[in-house]
């Protein structure tokens, strides 16, 4: 590989430094290569050729966004979005996963058309920052109450709706233990902190008889499983269907807007803003973030976007693609990890969604909350979403709600024409849909 064109000294970063880096954030956000399974794998596919397409996925990104884009940002499969494929397309609305992975598909082909054609960033203009803020803190909630739902910490109840669970149950208090952990660590600074703890728990689990396996270096190391149940298994003719319009815009609006504010932020943090603000070659970046998620749907995994963890690789140094050529080679080693994937019962992965929810609930604090019309259709955007179980829902309600009091408030001009259009549009889809 000939590293001049990382063009490392202009940077003023070292190989040592970027391999540092490289390795920092892939400690930082490989817990995916063992949450991803157990979100999908509740889909009904299988979780081994998920553990495959995960690492091929995010390792081919990371390489495409480092010898492309040449910068140091890392990809893999989103969460929250996963969480969206899995408890609200695909068990809650009885849509196979085939067709789900055919709507991830269409979503990041329109991605990647809108990126091509300068149109993605008239969408972006056209929602409301409250909306935008309100999507994220949203998923942020949705993920809370699956992750406390895997933990066994509150369970469904007829008269209810929801009540507390087994408390006393021993996953229930590992998994506990777990999240203080995790955030206790992560407030300390420790890298990977999420990836340290869901081994923890794991470990405490097989040495108390929780989690009935045995773990030694023979049944942790092996072979990749067989990519062959998911991949090339997307059915785009089916995704096709009118109902599923939707579908496809949420999995489009969660991928524009994360992968625009992960790219500013990232870029922010390594020092890479031009003088007026803007990332240079993002369109690159978005490109390849776009490609990804058409990849993604090829293997068999869920939308991959850039991740915020990167912050973490920045942060040791990392300013070029070589940090993210670095994790994408550290993904495909972890190919052969695939018994320890299997081995990580969902109690130890559960505070790892709690956490990451935890987190993205942080966009709460940024909805303006000075003015009315603001802050009300961004709370319902935020609530509907857990509440109804669907994020999609979610989007509906807070856009029509959005329209509905600018133009009822004499404000209507504040409703961009594009708003306007897809608050109507979810109206009839929630009317005769």
């Amino acid at each position: 590989m000939d590293l001049s064109f990382f063009r490392l000294a202009e940077h003023g970063t070292t190989v040592r430094t970027e391999i540092t880096a490289g390795a920092t954030t892939f400690l930082t956000l490989s817990y995916i290569i063992f949450v991803n399974p157990h979100i999908l794998g509740a889909a009904g596919m299988d979780p081994g050729a998920v553990f495959v397409a995960t690492c091929l996925a995010s390792g081919l990104a990371c390489l495409a966004m480092g010898l492309y884009a040449n910068y140091p940002f890392a990809l893999a499969p989103g969460m929250g979005i996963n969480a969206y494929f899995t408890y609200d397309v695909v068990l809650g609305m009885g849509i196979p996963w085939q067709t789900a992975l055919g709507a991830v598909f269409l979503a990041g082909f329109l991605f990647l058309l809108l990126t091509l054609s300068q149109a993605r960033q008239w969408i972006i203009d056209s929602i409301p920052k409250s909306q935008k803020m309100a999507i994220s803190a949203g998923i942020g909630l949705f993920l809370i109450l699956i992750a406390l739902e895997n933990a066994g910490i509150i369970a469904a109840s007829k008269d209810t709706l929801v009540t507390l669970g087994d408390l006393g149950a021993p996953g229930v208090l590992l998994a506990v233990a777990g999240f203080l952990v995790m955030v206790a660590l992560d407030g300390r600074g420790v890298p990977g902190s999420i990836l340290i703890a869901i081994l923890g728990v794991t470990v405490a689990g097989i040495v108390l008889g929780v989690t009935p396996t045995h773990v030694g270096l023979g049944s942790v190391v092996s072979m990749p499983p067989s990519l062959a149940p998911t991949a090339l298994e997307m059915d785009i003719p089916g995704a096709f269907h009118i109902g599923l319009a939707a579908v496809v815009l949420a999995f489009l609006f969660v991928l524009m807007f994360d992968a625009t504010g992960s790219l500013i932020g990232l870029a922010n943090r390594a020092g890479l803003l031009d003088e007026r603000g803007n990332l240079p070659r993002m369109r690159q970046a978005l490109v390849v973030d776009s490609a990804a998620t058409l990849v993604s749907s090829a293997l068999g995994t869920s939308p991959t976007t850039v991740y915020i963890e990167s912050a973490t690789g920045i942060k040791a140094g990392g300013r070029t693609g070589l940090t993210a050529v670095v994790v994408a080679g550290l993904f495909i080693a972890a190919l052969f990890l695939s018994p320890l994937a299997e081995t990580i019962p969902v109690y130890a992965t559960a505070p790892a969604l709690l956490f990451v929810g935890c987190m993205m609930a942080h966009a709460f604090t940024d909805m303006g909350w000075d003015d009315v019309s603001e802050y009300v259709p961004a709370v319902i955007t935020a609530t509907a979403m857990p509440l109804t179980f669907s994020i999609t829902g979610g989007i509906g309600f807070g856009f029509i709600a959005y329209t509905a009091i600018k133009i009822l408030s004499g404000r209507a001009q504040e409703a961009s024409p594009a708003m306007t259009l897809l608050a109507v549009a979810f109206l009839l889809k929630f009317a005769f849909l």
